[in-house]
């Protein structure tokens, strides 16, 4: 069984879904969800259930948040091994969506997540699990020197290194980072924001990111056209329509996790795309942000209804 080693965000998230048309600067009426969440948790968790094992180390505060945290990781099959700061609160995202799925506005709360420093890495634990792993996975929930000193670690040990964008005003922490990252997922915004580049066919993009450096990944735009690029190919998928979308909450995270579960079984970008879609595919018809129905079975009756990729 394949390793993996997720390093990155695990929070709280909350959500309030708007029940009507979206009234600004008004009260709304509506319904309110809490749950685990955060980018590198979400991929864990939809890891742990694709059937990989999967070893979680994340910042956590001695809370009752922390405490739900720990309980999802344990539910979902995920090693869970955190550097608790007892006097502190565990970090969350609030947001507040649409009826539709679609965000409105978002805050987080992340600043507990400054404190995993380079230094962290030295920690023997976490030594033995990157050199333990085939392959790591970070999110830019972490600071800019943090995931510099992972990009070095993984090529230092040969290890595979992905990681998940997490928002715009995040992503530019990867920079220096990217010409050790082997695959990087992330939205139009997300790649305009590390580019300075606008582009108007989704094809482009792979360009302007290896510019910066970045041997391969995966941009996505809703649901238009995501594309998806090696070193050797890219690769255009138009992702199957879902007419009962619940929420998008978790959608990039589950596209992160279908994508890095074909890579690790030797799958092409153009096949692992498909996984990739599949796997958002099935998060989107949750109200969660991971779906607990996500497997290995309901993930191949999903590929059934995407379609091929077409290579550029």
């Amino acid at each position: 069984m394949k390793k993996i080693l997720v390093l990155g965000g695990a929070h709280i998230d909350r959500r309030g879904m708007i029940e009507t048309e979206t009234a600004m600067g008004a009260s709304n009426p509506g319904a309110w969800m809490e749950e685990a969440g955060g980018g590198g948790f979400n991929a864990a968790r939809n890891l742990s259930r694709l059937g990989f094992q999967v070893r979680l180390i994340a910042p956590r505060g001695g809370d009752a948040n922390g405490a739900a945290v720990a309980a999802a990781a344990h539910d979902a099959g995920v090693e869970d091994t955190p550097f608790t700061f007892l006097d502190r609160r565990t970090p969350s995202y609030t947001a507040i969506m649409e009826r539709d799925g679609n965000l409105v506005i978002a805050i987080a709360d992340m600043d507990l997540y400054r404190l995993f420093t380079p230094r962290r890495l030295r920690v023997r634990a976490v030594r033995e699990a990157i050199m333990g792993c085939d392959v790591i996975l970070c999110d830019a929930n972490l600071p800019e020197d943090t995931l510099s000193a992972i990009g070095v670690a993984a090529r230092v040990c040969g290890k595979p290194l992905a990681a998940i964008a997490i928002s715009p005003a995040k992503v530019v922490r990867l920079k220096a980072a990217l010409p050790d990252i082997d695959m990087l997922f992330m939205n139009e915004a997300e790649a305009r924001a590390l580019t300075g580049q606008t582009v108007e066919d989704a094809s482009d993009w792979p360009r302007h990111l290896a510019a910066l450096g970045l041997r391969g990944g995966v941009i996505t735009s809703g649901a238009r056209q995501v594309v998806a690029f090696s070193e050797r190919e890219t690769a255009v998928l138009r992702p199957p329509l879902i007419e009962a979308v619940r929420d998008v909450t978790g959608a990039g995270d589950a596209m992160a996790s279908g994508y890095l579960a074909a890579t690790l079984r030797k799958e092409p970008p153009s096949q692992a795309l498909r996984w990739g879609a599949a796997a958002a595919a099935i998060t989107v018809q949750s109200p969660s942000a991971t779906a607990h129905e996500l497997n290995p079975q309901t993930l191949d009756t999903m590929l059934a209804l995407v379609p091929s990729a077409e290579m550029v």
